[in-house]
């Protein structure tokens, strides 16, 4: 489980936070949603402790953020937006890091690295550095990084990106599984498509501030619009894309 009370940081006199009450349960898929700069990787930073809240308190996995963040941490598998890896290792030598920094039985951990080689094909190329991958591939791996403990509690921005769509194809039916088994999961992206087929559940953040919850269905319904998509701009000023694209080729046009 994830649970915010009052959560909120600020940057000097900036807020990016402002009183955050979330609740995440096992076995959801919360879409986590936001345009740029709206609090979205603040909020992320402070759930799987990077940095540490101005006011109020977070919970993950029962264990509280700031004041039990060892033990919090054991249970977090986290994707970061950029990818971060240590490129002079190879796919097989950053996992067996990874394994270490949770205490994982070396035969354990080697069998479940073959399991994820397997599952993201990378078994023919574990051996080989880091630097030398595509982003597609090093996405894989940092995937493969944030599921080696089998986490209680998943993070994950942006997810998808530089994947090939065989694999996005696995890593969505894997998130629906893993939310079966009782996993909580946070979901954040922009592509909104997705998030409205694998979410169960949606917050949306602008400013800081929760502007909307619900099912995809229902934000969609108490926008009056017929997609999350639409639903989103409505909520959070964005511009009208048909107006905007039509005014920019006759501009063109007109040079």
């Amino acid at each position: 489980m994830i649970q915010t009370e009052h959560l909120s940081r600020d940057y000097g006199y900036k807020p990016a936070l402002s009183d955050l009450n979330l609740r995440v349960e096992p076995g959801e898929i919360l879409g986590f949603l936001g345009p740029n700069g709206a609090g979205k990787s603040t909020t992320v930073k402070i759930l799987t402790g990077m940095i540490k809240p101005t006011k109020g308190r977070a919970t993950v996995a029962g264990f509280d953020i700031v004041k039990q963040a060892l033990e919090a941490k054991k249970r977090i598998g986290y994707v970061p937006e950029s990818t971060a890896l240590y490129e002079s290792l190879s796919a097989d030598e950053f996992l067996e890091l990874m394994s270490c920094f949770y205490h994982l039985d070396p035969d354990t951990a080697r069998l479940r690295r073959e399991e994820l080689f397997d599952l993201f094909e990378l078994r023919g190329v574990s051996v080989e550095r880091l630097a030398q991958f595509s982003k597609g591939m090093k996405q894989k791996v940092i995937l493969a990084s944030a599921l080696m403990h089998k986490p209680d509690v998943l993070f994950l921005d942006e997810p998808l990106d530089g994947l090939d769509a065989n694999t996005a194809m696995i890593v969505k039916e894997l998130l629906k599984r893993l939310a079966s088994q009782g996993k909580t999961i946070l979901f954040c992206s922009h592509i909104l498509d997705v998030v409205e087929r694998i979410c169960t559940r949606i917050v949306i953040i602008d400013k800081g501030r929760q502007i909307a919850e619900g099912t995809a269905q229902a934000i969609a319904e108490q926008t009056g619009a017929k997609t999350l998509e639409e639903s989103f701009a409505k909520l959070t000023g964005g511009q009208d894309a048909g107006r905007v694209t039509t005014d920019f080729l006759a501009a063109l046009e007109r040079v």
